[in-house]
């Protein structure tokens, strides 16, 4: 598969950018009639050309002049390469100092230098060397290589495409596994395919039939119908290349330059994030309201200050994003880039107490790639492992200490054993509050200790060494009691041993105080066993019963099992419907049974 890759041109107004686009690749950028007429470009521009080497190469052309700094910024914001052109003539401007910034401040580290129209001031390639150098001095494109050109003579064309091939391969490989966040630039309809959107794939693989999600002002799901690339069909798309996409599941009019098309579940969507500034952001200084870029997308912003170069930004619409992604700050209606950021928390806490801003940023200035991980899962005592993937935070397979794994889970361990401590507590103060209980139910366990999920409560029991059991936990070491009515079940447990089928009237059980707490208390103790119709008897009657029924003839009457148990009808019935539910005998009518396998 040929290599391919992205370049996104940035320079001051009337630098010849589009110009030696053209005569890098044969094609005119300029698409608009405004923009030929005015031979100013406004959008952006694209174009794509093969290098020697056989790699192709896709270029976004974007306008230098001020007026258009939005889309400047949305044709460089995807780009992981730029190139930079200055004019011989006119050497460094105000405009290329604007879009020095703003590739400083997206991050971008890979690119070179143009010195265009080169026919109109061969003298001056010192002296513009020499300002390029001095401007880039303190940006990662310092080391950048500057090549002199002239695109009406073609002077220089062929050095800068052998700079280029170098250029690419300093780069690294592209993730073709990562999830998919495509930046759309245009959105238009194409008559008999429906919505067409174009964008650069940076990362991931786009397939034909792949679900992805349209998020934008609202959320879509949407099919991926059919791929193009610079006019070329393909059934798969891997990065770094400019991508068509034609979708089927939203209206062309519901889409615009900004959304973006996501992985489900991939990306962590949110409207406020905790963030770094660049050292050059003082986020005190920053206006009231000012604009956020990254990607193809702008939103406005609200900043609140954290101290120590931190801020928490509320935006005005949610954006799919990860922990360490760039982003651009711009003043409203101001004309040079303010700065860049670095997400570092895409669901930060609130901030409610006097202080806690200053607190807040303490905590993000001792966040590490090495320690994120154990910070984020102490502070939500439990999340779910994809959720931290979707936040941009890595899993290793040897897990930080302190952090545990449960299904799909991570637990910090400190809360586990809160948790534990929490829950012996609350079974012993329940034994103490009613030994006859049995223990704690299950729910009040849950609800007591407000556990993220539900599934944790064996995890917590099994920590704290209790037991679980019939719905309840409970401490081994307290054995249950019946309390106060413990001396009258003892009483019925002394007549059952006499006679065990001599079931206590209701009126027995009033006077001996065991109403349904009681008896429900020692039934769950295997004390005592109730039937149908509050019939009492002893857990051993109805192994002593089949001892008498098995040796009757078979089948056998109620008649006969009554006589031979010598009990009363009031018993029996519910005693044998118990022994039928057990499987031990078999009912055949209304009057006849056996024993079950005789």
């Amino acid at each position: 598969m040929t290599e391919q890759f992205v370049v996104a041109t940035a320079g001051h107004v009337d630098h010849g950018k589009s110009a030696l686009v053209q005569a890098l690749t044969g094609t005119e950028t300029d698409r608009w009639a405004e923009e030929r007429e005015r031979g100013l470009t406004i959008d952006l521009g694209f174009a794509e050309m093969s290098l020697p080497s056989g790699r192709s190469v896709s270029f976004v052309d974007v306008p230098g002049h001020e007026r258009f700094v939005g889309n400047m910024l949305a044709g460089l914001g995807p780009a992981p390469v730029v190139c930079l052109v200055v004019a011989a003539d006119e050497g460094w401007q105000a405009q290329t100092s604007e879009h020095r910034d703003a590739i400083k401040a997206l991050g971008i580290s890979a690119g070179v230098v143009v010195i265009s129209r080169l026919d109109l001031a061969p003298d001056n390639i010192g002296a513009v060397t020499a300002q390029i150098q001095a401007e880039l001095a303190d940006t990662a494109l310092a080391k950048a290589p500057i090549i002199a050109t002239s695109a009406v003579e073609r002077v220089g064309l062929d050095e800068l495409r052998d700079v280029m091939d170098a250029v690419f391969d300093e780069l690294a490989a592209p993730d073709v596994t990562a999830p998919i966040r495509y930046w759309v630039d245009r959105a238009f309809p194409v008559k008999g395919a429906g919505t067409v959107v174009t964008g650069t794939l940076a990362a991931g693989t786009l397939c034909v039939n792949d679900r992805l999600e349209l998020v934008g002002k609202d959320v879509s799901d949407v099919t991926i119908r059919s791929l193009q690339s610079h006019g070329s069909s393909a059934t798969e798309l891997r990065p770094v290349t400019r991508a068509a996409v034609n979708l089927r599941g939203v209206a062309v009019d519901d889409v615009s330059r900004g959304d973006v098309l996501v992985t489900p579940g991939a990306w962590f969507s949110t409207d406020v994030i905790d963030v770094a500034g660049s050292p050059d952001v003082d986020f005190t200084e920053l206006a009231q309201e000012f604009s956020v870029h990254i990607g193809t997308a702008t939103v406005y912003a609200h900043c609140r200050p954290l101290g120590s170069g931190f801020a928490r930004l509320t935006l005005d619409r949610a954006l799919p994003l990860h922990i360490g992604d760039r982003f651009l700050l711009r003043g409203t209606g101001q004309r040079l880039i303010t700065g860049g950021a670095t997400v570092v928390d895409v669901q930060p806490p609130e901030l409610r107490r006097r202080g806690a801003a200053r607190q807040r940023a303490e905590i993000l200035a001792r966040i590490t790639p090495e320690n994120h991980l154990g910070i984020e899962v102490e502070r939500r005592r439990a999340v779910e492992q994809a959720t931290i993937t979707a936040m941009g935070i890595p899993v290793p397979r040897s897990l930080p200490s302190g952090v545990l794994v449960h299904d799909r889970w991570l637990i910090n361990q400190q809360a586990l054993d809160t948790w534990s401590q929490q829950l012996r507590d609350t079974v012993v103060a329940q034994y103490e509050r009613d030994p006859s209980a049995g223990g704690l139910t299950e729910q009040a366990a849950v609800n007591t200790l407000e556990l993220p999920d539900r599934s944790f409560l064996a995890l917590v029991v099994a920590e704290a060494k209790l037991q679980q059991a019939t719905g309840r936990i409970s401490d081994p070491t307290l054995q249950p009691s019946l309390g106060a009515a413990e001396a009258a079940v003892a009483e019925l447990e002394q007549r059952f041993a006499d006679d065990p089928f001599a079931a206590p009237t209701a009126d027995e059980l009033d006077q001996l105080r065991l109403g349904d707490k009681e008896l429900a208390a020692a039934a769950e103790q295997q004390r005592l066993l109730r039937l149908k119709d509050n019939i009492v008897l002893s857990p051993k009657t109805p192994a002593l019963a089949m001892r008498q029924i098995v040796q009757l003839e078979q089948p056998f009457t109620v008649s006969d099992a009554r006589q031979a148990l010598d009990t009363s009808r009031r018993t029996l019935i519910p005693l044998l419907e118990h022994l039928d539910a057990r499987g031990w005998t078999q009912r055949l009518d209304g009057n006849l049974r056996k024993v079950s396998g005789r």
